[in-house]
């Protein structure tokens, strides 16, 4: 077993003093994390705020930050250890009804995952890419791996420091897209086959060179943590599996879940209003093995 520290540090300086709204921060490791998280500290700056720590309508950890003075700089940071030991992806049995696609979700299960079955409607490149897509009787597992493979291989994985998610449409036309890009692709290519997807947003640790993310830049390939979007989808007697477009691969212990949500924009690690000035953001985030 591999223990990693990490550190991760988000700065907003600001052209004037602001009112802050009530800040957002899903940046807890969720509760269904599978990699165990020993330690785990969040720390702000200015220190002149009430913290509410609760759960948002999809389980995910938020801290709720009320700032009661106006201030020029808002700093996160997150402190944790995780504790890598390696995890089998494929550790879990199907339901014998959806051991092969396509399969339906029982009354109970189609309620409760409506929203991650709702599909946006096709645009003419969407619509192709679907029907591209064999429609015989196969294995569930294969066909996922499949469905990731396919957006693997049709995506360009870049940095793209835009905000936002693009449309289906816009990654497919421009065949690249960073790593929400794909995973929302992902997302609404599983829902066009009926299968259940949602969006998550995390934490990518790759501590070893093994671990590599396959469309990564090859100087990150050691010792490195980024934020990271992946996809994952619900299969009766599975529950929900982590799928990672951006490596064609099935999310393992490297793979630190933060939110899980219908859509990209429930998914925010940090979101939150406040009076119009100029913003400066800087973002970094450091990783060291610990030794036993």
């Amino acid at each position: 077993m591999t223990t990693v520290s990490l550190k991760h540090i988000t700065q907003y300086r600001y052209s004037q003093e602001v009112t802050l709204s009530p800040q957002l921060i899903k940046l807890r490791p969720a509760p269904h994390c599978r990699t165990v998280i020993s330690t785990y500290q969040l720390s702000i700056q200015p220190s002149s705020y009430f913290i509410n720590w609760q759960q948002d309508p999809f389980s995910n950890h938020t801290a709720r930050l009320v700032f009661t003075e106006k201030t020029n700089f808002f700093e996160i940071q997150v402190d944790l250890k995780a504790e890598l030991e390696p995890i089998n992806p494929f550790d879990f049995f199907l339901e014998p009804s959806a051991e092969h696609h396509p399969f339906t979700y029982d009354t109970n299960l189609q309620s409760g995952l409506a929203p991650y079955l709702e599909k946006e409607s096709c645009g003419p490149l969407m619509q192709a890419f679907v029907e591209k897509i064999p429609q015989e009787k196969r294995r569930t597992i294969e066909f996922i791996v499949y469905l990731n493979q396919l957006v693997f291989n049709k995506v360009r994985y870049l940095i793209r420091h835009e905000p936002g998610v693009q449309s289906t449409e816009e990654t497919l036309h421009l065949s690249s897209g960073s790593c929400r890009d794909s995973s929302w692709l992902l997302v609404q290519l599983c829902r066009q086959m009926g299968i259940a997807a949602r969006f998550v947003s995390g934490y990518l640790i790759e501590a070893l060179p093994d671990w590599h993310n396959l469309n990564s830049p090859h100087e990150t390939q050691e010792n490195v943590a980024e934020l990271h979007a992946w996809c994952e989808v619900f299969i009766p007697g599975a529950g929900w599996i982590g799928i990672d477009p951006t490596s064609g691969l099935f999310a393992t212990e490297g793979h630190i879940p933060l939110a899980a949500a219908p859509d990209p924009s429930n998914a925010m690690p940090i979101y939150g209003e406040l009076d119009l000035c100029e913003v400066k953001m800087t973002h970094q985030i450091t990783t060291a093995l610990v030794k036993a």
